[in-house]
């Protein structure tokens, strides 16, 4: 009876740990979207200058948008790895009736997350960067 017991866990817990790595999921989504459009707005600034200058040249940029939008990218793609990785661990935990939270990993996401958006704050004010 004792191991039964202890592979019995709350439905709730579990529904609560599938609904938490579903926010990280959309949240993932999200970021990666963002880098996305980040990348393509330098191209659009580009086509519309050529468009309104009717010139072939293209004026002259920082050129930051498509680092920070592949970092974002990036922030996003790891962001997937994170949940999927922090919800099976939650879910073995809860097994064992042996949660812990985890707090370094969220934090060290939250900061590469702080740090993209201070570049992208600098890059859209003039004379920052």
């Amino acid at each position: 009876m004792v191991k039964n017991e202890k592979l019995t866990a709350n439905p709730s817990d579990h529904l609560a740990n599938e609904r938490t790595f579903l926010a990280w999921i959309r949240m993932s989504i999200a970021i990666m979207g963002f880098g996305f459009v980040v990348v393509k707005f330098a191209l659009f600034i580009k086509e519309v200058s050529l468009v309104l200058t009717n010139k072939q040249a293209v004026l002259p940029g920082k050129g930051y948008s498509t680092q920070i939008g592949i970092l974002l990218v990036a922030i996003g793609a790891f962001t997937a790895l994170y949940a999927y990785w922090r919800y099976r661990i939650t879910e073995k935990q809860l097994l064992n009736k042996a949660y812990k939270p985890s707090y370094i990993p969220s934090f060290s996401l939250t900061l590469a997350i702080l740090i993209v958006g201070i570049l992208l704050v600098m890059y859209l004010i003039p004379g920052l960067l």
